[in-house]
């Protein structure tokens, strides 16, 4: 089941992503599909029945544009501090910590971070991510973790664990 879902997830996406349905597009999208679920099938889908709960593609579609504004007001800032003539930065390295327990969710919370500019996930162990930060504003722990993890975390709990 799980590798099915995986075919499946990987076929839509590449359909989405190429947005045509020309007959070789769609033969090229579904081998590859096929390789990627039948190589990595069991990595990925840790309980495949969550993928078919509602609930938890409509915290999903919430969280897109919570992470794309995220994500905008990020490249606003990074932008400022290159253009800046003293260049306000103070980089560091920051401990936070997670609440999510699956992998996946861990995961997907770490590249949602990097993703934003001015912060790049660096390691994860267990509930801890070490995050640099372009601008350290809180060295404590539970404060970092407010400031970075926080507007992310709400709603990947909902999608993943």
């Amino acid at each position: 089941m799980r590798k099915v879902i995986l075919i499946l997830f990987s076929f839509a996406v590449w359909l989405l992503l190429t947005w045509t349905t020309n007959v070789q597009n769609v033969i090229v999208g579904g081998v590859v599909s096929l390789i990627v679920g039948l190589i990595f099938g069991n990595l990925f889908i840790e309980s495949p029945a969550k993928v078919f709960q509602f609930g938890r593609w409509f915290w999903f579609i919430l969280y897109i544009p919570v992470f794309t504004w995220e994500m905008a007001k990020a490249n606003f800032d990074v932008a400022y501090r290159v253009l800046h003539p003293k260049m306000p930065i103070t980089p560091g390295i920051v401990k936070v910590k997670t609440k999510l327990k699956s992998e996946m969710g861990k995961v997907f919370l770490a590249n949602s971070i990097t993703l934003t500019p001015g912060t790049f996930t660096i390691d994860l162990k267990d509930d801890i991510l070490y995050i640099h930060w372009i601008n350290v504003r809180y060295k404590d722990i539970d404060e970092a973790t407010k400031d970075i993890v926080g507007r992310f975390e709400k709603y990947l709990i909902k999608i993943f664990d």
